[in-house]
């Protein structure tokens, strides 16, 4: 299967039909066919399919989510488009840095997610705590809107070049590629946010914060953990601590009881 089946276009809270079908059919023309949906608005009609033209089938293949969290629950790689800084610190990529990273990840192989956020107001500060990485398209100052389809198409088009350079280098490669030693899997959406889940919760038990607000350190921990890009062996070695330390500070509160 090639790599870039492994990476998907996500669009939240999408308001009109029509601009998806223009994201599908800017998807279809770089080779691309995975489209999601999360709560859009209003479901596709035939607007939607008009100006999707002739990219009718990855509309129709395009599964449909309550919460950005289920529909990138198995990726490894979450990358939040987003048009203007935040709140929330995220490591900032140029489109060519985001298709380049985009591509090496679906190549490993793991799942890899691209997420737009709504046509006025963008992605949520919640939904961007649930992305590796922010990409930004530099547009002029003056004049910065881009509508869903386009900056879906730069972003696409970053991806299928990345994908063009790759078979380049490997088809100008002469010597024999080394014989790699079997990769650990890497931990999914879901398994970080159930590990980020339960170190919350081990850090209220062995009273870490002393009554400050636990907003701030969660944040950091959250990106010291997402720049590891943790295995599942990993994740589990430490939930496997995390619980320890649970159960060592439920003795002691017994003991002090």
């Amino acid at each position: 299967m090639p790599a870039t089946r492994r990476i998907r276009f996500v669009l939240v809270g999408t308001q009109h039909p029509g601009n998806i079908g223009a994201a599908a059919r800017a998807m279809k023309t770089m080779g691309l066919h995975r489209l999601v949906l999360v709560a859009p608005l209003r479901a596709l009609d035939e607007d939607a399919y008009r100006r999707s033209a002739g990219a009718e089938d990855v509309l129709g293949d395009a599964p449909v989510f309550g919460s950005l969290a289920e529909a990138v629950a198995d990726c490894t790689l979450v990358i939040g488009c987003t048009a203007r800084s935040r709140r929330v610190s995220l490591e900032e990529l140029l489109p060519a840095d985001g298709g380049r990273r985009a591509l090496a990840k679906a190549v490993e192989p793991a799942e890899v997610a691209f997420v737009f956020g709504r046509e006025r107001t963008g992605l949520t500060n919640e939904e961007l705590q649930l992305c590796h990485a922010a990409v930004h398209i530099p547009s002029d100052p003056a004049f910065s809107s881009l509508n869903l389809a386009a900056a879906v198409q730069v972003l696409a088009y970053e991806v299928r070049l990345a994908q063009l350079t790759q078979l380049q280098l490997s088809e100008s490669r002469q010597a024999a590629p080394q014989v790699a030693g079997p990769r650990e899997s890497a931990a999914s959406h879901a398994q970080l946010e159930g590990m980020f889940g339960q170190l919350g919760e081990a850090l209220d038990d062995i009273d870490f914060h002393k009554g400050r607000a636990p907003e701030s350190a969660m944040r950091k921990l959250r990106r010291l953990f997402l720049r590891a890009e943790l295995s599942e062996q990993e994740v589990r070695l430490l939930r496997g601590i995390l619980s320890d330390a649970q159960r060592m500070a439920r003795l002691a509160g017994k003991a002090g009881s």
